[in-house]
């Protein structure tokens, strides 16, 4: 390693190399961190845009946290103390002048959010949804199940992926912009999705998973259209998917949600999920 301080790179491999442990060491606090790393390592920086930066913070030898950039989103630190925080903003204010968010745990998120409103003057505003992160601990699927079964979407049904994932962007308010040719660089297109059908065949919600990094599987995109909720579909797929996962091989099984969402906070903790960490994202206005 280097010196001690903030360890700038645009080499996800460099990244991964220096960081790599200390992520995976809490790899649900990372979970951000280890995903979009493993992303940009599959597909390469240019399909970002080729300007990814990535940070290390080190300190005797050891890592203490770690960040990334990829534009034109926002920024991703790891969980930070306000020192930390300080030392980042100081470290940033001329690498990334306008730099458009920061999103992170609650604590790490407003530290840092007011160390780079001190140093540009620019005004952070919290974006009203605020999620919690959620951690599985044992897995306890609902009893009795709605009739149905789940079913795995394979390659051939990738329109079928499309659509229930453009259904949930709608839903939660993030556009959708794909089609045929672009869905291979979406954040939709690496993860494995379940549906749940009921007995004749028809679907009525969809969840998804992302691909095993670091021995952490994180659901995500779980989705019922609004006029089939309160039958059971959400909670049949979502234990379907997380017990794929258990089997996967996952060590931690996790996943964001609203907490403005009563209905899916209090699934989630009849499925056996708890609380990790409360998620908050800053923009910079």
């Amino acid at each position: 390693m280097g010196s001690d301080g903030w360890y700038l790179t645009g080499d996800v491999e460099d990244f991964l190399g220096r960081a790599g442990d200390f992520l995976r060491a809490r790899p649900g606090a990372h979970v951000m961190q280890l995903t979009w790393a493993e992303r940009v390592r599959r597909r390469g920086a240019e399909a970002f845009g080729g300007a990814v930066l990535f940070g290390v913070l080190e300190r005797a030898g050891a890592v203490e946290g770690t960040f990334y950039r990829l534009p034109p989103r926002g920024m991703s630190v790891s969980p930070l103390t306000e020192g930390q925080a300080d030392g980042l903003a100081d470290r940033l204010v001329d690498v990334l002048p306008s730099l458009p968010s920061v999103s992170a745990d609650h604590d790490s998120a407003t530290a840092f959010a007011g160390a780079w409103r001190r140093r540009t003057g620019v005004t952070p505003r919290m974006r009203d949804t605020r999620l919690r992160l959620y951690r599985l601990g044992a897995l306890t699927p609902p009893d009795p199940l709605p009739a149905g079964r789940g079913r795995v979407l394979g390659e051939g049904d990738v329109a079928e992926a499309m659509h229930w994932c453009a259904e949930f962007a709608g839903a939660v308010g993030e556009e959708a912009g794909w089609d045929a040719g672009t869905w291979e660089r979406s954040r939709f297109a690496d993860k494995r999705y379940t549906l749940w059908e009921t007995p004749d065949g028809t679907p009525v919600a969809v969840a998804g998973m992302n691909p095993l990094i670091g021995g952490q599987v994180q659901v995500d995109v779980v989705y019922t259209p609004a006029h089939l909720r309160g039958r059971g579909y959400a909670g049949a797929v979502t234990a379907e998917v997380s017990r794929a996962a258990l089997e996967a091989g996952a060590r931690d099984v996790v996943l964001f949600a609203d907490r403005a969402n009563p209905a899916s906070n209090a699934l989630y903790r009849r499925l056996g999920y708890r609380t990790l960490a409360e998620w908050s994202v800053y923009d910079f206005v």
